[in-house]
């Protein structure tokens, strides 16, 4: 029981975000699930935010993320199809009633569901250091997985389980990396590293509980590499030392089409550089009146080229569909415009 992955092209995930949906109804119902995934994530990581002593491993965390999650995902995506054929609907936020099987694997017992999350929380929301922390999240992954206490959408969940475990542990990818990816990338080694932790133990030496322990620490490696990977990929592909030479190219391009002026280019390596930059030093950094200066950061807001909370608000460089392709060449095909439409 379950569903696979389902994958969106980021152009459509960035028009999702912005409500322009597809007219196609299965492209449209995978939009809503993408921005669903992305909205409870950052509803995670205010709540950390709110508090930072949140108990993420608890019943009603994963339940509340659960919740959020499946109250906005298209209706067609709460059916379930059981194996005797007969179509059952997720309840959001609930744990199951059913009992299922994933494979070979069969979760515990529906009714021993708060035990089995009780001993959960104790274990893995324990006052851990730094370096447990960090292996906790990988048998963390796999132990959520495996207890599997929702109807469906377990998969989902505990990736957005990890995503605040490892903001818990201040190794997150802050948006620019993020272990999800390498593992939906390599997912019959993900899908065999985790039925490989499902497994008894094997003897007497093999740990102390039902479940191998040689089969979790298989599963720890293999979820620890996959996170460097991601790292080591991302750091490759975005090749930071030479953005400012990008962003230059890409302006001078927009320029040749009259679609930017040159000077938008010092107001978004300013941005670049500083991370923000107020909006009463723009007339400053383009070097133009007041009154032009508002004329091109207008454009480059229309553009999305820089992003801002509020109108008055300080100004963030941002990185829409349609430039990133000459903005980082090695994640995207170099020369690609991403059209608007």
């Amino acid at each position: 029981m379950g569903q696979a992955g389902h994958n969106t092209h980021p152009v459509e995930i960035e028009r999702a975000l912005a409500r322009d949906y597809s007219l196609e109804s299965a492209k449209r119902a995978l939009q809503t699930e993408s921005v669903a995934h992305i909205d409870v994530q950052r509803l995670i990581e205010q709540r950390l935010i709110r508090n930072p002593d949140e108990t993420i491993c608890s019943q009603t965390f994963l339940c509340w993320v659960h919740q959020e999650f499946y109250e906005r995902v298209p209706p067609e995506f709460r059916e379930v199809k059981a194996s005797d054929g007969s179509v059952r609907t997720v309840a959001p936020g609930t744990l199951r009633e059913n009992e299922v099987e994933v494979g070979r694997h069969l979760p515990p017992a529906s009714e021993t569901l708060s035990s089995f999350l009780t001993r959960f929380e104790q274990c893995y929301g324990a006052n851990l250091g730094d370096l447990q922390k960090v292996i906790a999240v990988a048998a963390a992954h796999h132990r959520l997985v495996w207890i599997h206490p929702f109807l469906d959408g377990n998969g989902r969940v505990a990736r957005l389980f990890t995503h605040a475990f490892l903001a818990k542990a201040r190794v997150g990818g802050h948006e620019l990396w993020t272990v999800s990816r390498g593992l939906a990338r390599n997912r019959a080694a993900y899908m065999a590293a985790l039925a490989g932790a499902d497994e008894h133990r094997h003897g007497d030496l093999d740990g102390r509980g039902n479940l191998s322990d040689k089969g979790l620490h298989d599963f720890c490696i293999f979820f620890l590499r996959t996170a460097l990977d991601q790292i080591s990929f991302m750091a490759e592909r975005l090749e930071l030392d030479g953005f400012l030479r990008r962003l230059e190219g890409y302006v001078g391009r927009q320029s040749s089409f009259g679609e930017l002026p040159s000077q938008a280019n010092y107001l978004l390596r300013e941005a670049f550089l500083r991370g923000e930059v107020p909006r009463g030093e723009v007339a400053r950094i383009t070097g133009k009146s007041d009154r032009t200066a508002r004329r091109i950061l207008k454009r480059l807001l229309e553009k999305k080229l820089l992003v801002s909370d509020t109108e008055r608000a300080p100004l963030r460089l941002a990185f829409p569909a349609k430039a990133v392709g000459y903005y980082f060449p090695q994640l995207y095909p170099e020369g690609v415009e991403m059209t608007e439409a």
